[in-house]
């Protein structure tokens, strides 16, 4: 089993836009769904993304989940924009 301190570091570090934007990001496992809930929020933004167990061991290898990216990407911009 993957720790969740790790891999909510592992994440930070590899999509550094987290930070830079003063993202609030948690991650927890879901039992039930069988896969780690990264949450990402920031003032009325909100991003939850079910990162499977693959997904995440990739991630835990310095691997950038193709998918969570995306969605990280995509959360920045949409604040970055409203910044303006």
């Amino acid at each position: 089993m993957i720790d969740k301190k790790k891999l909510y570091q592992k994440i930070q570090e590899i999509h550094p836009e987290i930070g830079q934007c003063g993202i609030d990001l948690t991650v927890n496992f879901d039992k039930h769904q069988n896969a780690w809930v990264v949450s990402l929020k920031k003032d009325n933004h909100k991003l939850k993304h079910f990162l499977e167990t693959p997904d995440a061991d990739a991630c835990m290898e310095g691997k950038q989940c193709v998918a969570l990216g995306i969605e990280i990407a995509q959360l920045a911009k949409n604040i970055k924009g409203e910044q303006f």
